[in-house]
């Protein structure tokens, strides 16, 4: 006869959270906000995870407008807006006029973590900003 230990909370979260998966919206690592489609039977469903209900909230909001328009959206647009001043004063340190090939290694992951970071950040922000507080 083996006795076995009962299966707690944590050992349950572990087997359902995508660890190393990234928010669908800003790219950050996922906090266990999650979708999937309620519709389809067959697995594995389709799913996303956010990082936080702002995150979350603003896919839904999206996905509800236009779930299968691979155009940018307005936010999209304004979130590459926002990175664009961010890598161009990268370029101002690094220098107008150097051809894209003369770049070091470490200038061209210099303009890739400030273009992703600013995409990032600017998603964020905008996602915390169109979506109400909750009041807990």
């Amino acid at each position: 006869m083996s006795t076995s230990t009962p299966i707690t909370a944590e050992d349950r979260r572990r087997l359902w959270h995508p660890r190393g998966t990234l928010c669908a919206v800003c790219r950050q690592p996922t906090r266990g906000f999650g979708w999937f489609d309620p519709h389809r039977s067959k697995r594995p469903r389709p799913s996303v995870w956010f990082c936080s209900m702002p995150c979350q909230s603003f896919w839904t909001r999206l996905a509800r407008e236009r779930f299968a328009m691979v155009d940018l959206t307005e936010e999209e647009r304004a979130a590459i807006t926002a990175t664009m001043k961010r890598v161009a004063l990268l370029m101002d340190e690094i220098g107008w006029a150097t051809p894209l090939a003369d770049l070091t290694e470490a200038q061209v992951r210099a303009l890739i973590e400030e273009a992703v970071e600013g995409f990032r950040e600017a998603m964020s922000d905008i996602a915390r900003a169109q979506t109400p507080e909750v009041p807990f």
